[in-house]
């Protein structure tokens, strides 16, 4: 999933940076309506959480000009409560609208909730790494690459936690269960065999010494 977060305040793109890519999304920043539109215009996204109150283009006329070049979900943040706000954004074609301050995971939950609904909730993007968990498909650059469900695991496992050190218990942990008997050996040998299907991107799998591994996105 392919995030676009456009708000003029850094802590609060960091903040929601941050969480969405704890769930395994990737996340783009943009400080005002129209950069926004500008990253629009050369990448697509899966939802785009739009600020309203921005110098420059604000977010209600970014997106309206969004809507006319790609049918993206928006979720609006706005510090005012004005139900004028709320209608108006509604009107544009707005998938949600919540007001700062607001609870992290509650945002979170919405988000999930508008992906779902738009169909998107089954697929995991990382860069040009994409997992399709309806076909069980995973695709690199584009291209279709055979993995064993164990390699597909425990890609889906890195990339959702991606750029957090996982230790190799933990990798057991969630890929093979409790009761799963493996020393480290093992372990190494199935990250080894992900490594090679992963052609230009095998160096995104990190060893971190006497942890485990780190999944650190890298072209």
């Amino acid at each position: 999933m392919h995030i676009l977060v456009c708000d003029d305040e850094k802590l609060i793109r960091d903040l929601i940076k941050e969480y969405v890519e704890n769930e395994g999304y990737t996340c783009d920043e943009a400080t005002d309506g129209e950069e926004a539109v500008e990253l629009v215009e050369e990448k697509d996204y899966d939802l785009i959480i739009m600020d309203i109150m921005m110098p420059g283009m604000d977010g209600m006329s970014a997106v309206k000009e969004i809507k006319q070049i790609k049918d993206i979900p928006v979720l609006m943040l706005s510090a005012r409560k004005e139900e004028y706000d709320k209608l108006q954004g509604f009107d544009l074609g707005i998938d949600d609208y919540v007001t700062k301050p607001f609870s992290p995971k509650e945002l979170i939950a919405r988000i999930k909730v508008i992906l779902k609904r738009n169909g998107n909730e089954d697929i995991l993007t990382c860069g040009n790494i994409t997992i399709d968990h309806v076909s069980h498909d995973v695709k690199i650059d584009g291209k279709s690459v055979d993995l064993t469900s164990t390699q597909y695991d425990l890609l889906t496992l890195f990339i959702t936690n991606k750029d957090v050190a996982l230790t190799r218990d933990k990798i057991i942990e969630k890929v093979f269960g409790y009761d799963y008997e493996a020393d480290d050996r093992t372990i190494d040998a199935h990250i080894k065999l992900l490594r090679s299907k992963l052609g230009k991107y095998r160096n995104s799998i990190k060893t971190i010494r006497n942890v485990g591994y780190k999944f650190v996105y890298e072209e």
